[in-house]
Order: C-alpha cells, then sequence, then structure tokens
C-alpha cells in the first residue's frame, strides 16, 4: 500500500565508475581574466613615464601650435644646461653632429628633427647645434618647447 521513491542513492541502481559526473559548468569564469588586466595596467602606469626622451632639460615655454609629426619617431637633439649635446640619449662632440645624423637618418637629409634646448642654456649654443644640422643638409628641424601656463593648445 505504500508508495517508494528511488532517488538513486539507493543499494539497489547500479553506478558507473563509482562516482556521479558533474554537469559542464556553464558560467565563464572572469577573475583571473580580470586579475591579468589589472596586472597590466598596473605594469603600463608605471612604465609610461619612463617612456619619454632620457635626457633631463627643463623647456622653455611658448604659445606656439603643435606640429604635425609623421608616423615615424623623429630623431631627437637634446641641449643640456651645461651645454652637453645628445642625440637620443648618446652624448655627442658638437662637431660630429651631422656626421651621427646622416648614419642615423633613414630618409636621409629630409628626416624630420626636434631640437630640444634646456631654458637655461646660451642661446648661441643651440643655433650652433642648429647651424650644424643645417650644414649636414636637413632642413625639417624643430624646435620643442613645453606650452605655456594658461595657454591653451591650438
Amino acid at each position: 500500500m505504500g508508495a517508494s521513491l528511488n532517488t538513486g542513492g539507493g543499494g539497489g541502481g547500479r553506478r558507473r565508475g563509482g562516482r556521479r559526473r558533474a554537469a559542464p559548468m556553464s558560467e565563464i569564469n572572469v577573475t583571473p581574466f580580470v586579475d591579468v588586466m589589472l596586472v597590466l595596467l598596473i605594469i603600463f602606469m608605471v612604465a609610461a613615464p619612463l617612456l619619454t626622451v632620457g635626457v633631463p632639460i627643463e623647456l622653455p615655454q611658448s604659445q606656439g601650435k603643435q606640429l604635425e609629426t609623421a608616423a615615424s619617431e623623429p630623431l631627437t637633439i637634446s641641449v643640456s644646461a651645461n651645454g652637453d649635446v645628445f642625440i637620443g640619449e648618446t652624448a655627442v662632440p658638437i662637431d660630429e653632429v651631422a656626421e651621427k645624423l646622416k648614419a642615423i637618418a633613414k630618409n636621409g637629409v629630409d628626416e624630420q628633427i626636434f631640437v630640444r634646448g634646456d631654458q637655461g642654456i646660451n642661446y648661441g649654443t643651440v643655433m650652433r647645434v642648429m647651424g650644424r644640422i643645417s650644414a649636414g643638409g636637413f632642413k625639417k628641424v624643430s624646435l620643442v618647447t613645453e606650452l605655456e601656463d594658461g595657454a591653451s593648445p591650438q
């Protein structure tokens, strides 16, 4: 007269392998993805300030319009406060600037060159460097400055 329910846990049924199979998980676990993205974000936040040109120079300020640059990275010449000349991060004697630029320039004399001069340096020193660049045949020479406080970029 009584009814019995078979719940599958009794001893009468036959089991395969002695264990129950777990159902496949249908959710995506995003925790590892989020962890990796946070680590990458921290790495890029720490590394980004280190990607600037390595010669510390205090640039003069101006209200000039920013130049359009090509897709490639331009050559950068820096003149430090004590008169040392650098191509990229490598110190170069002022008399060898043109020869070094010709050796480095991918586009020959059509290469874009940025001159960064410290604001405390003598004007004549920067002009001597620019004269050496011009004597080497380079025509696309630009001076790099910082935007004045309170000025809006154009």
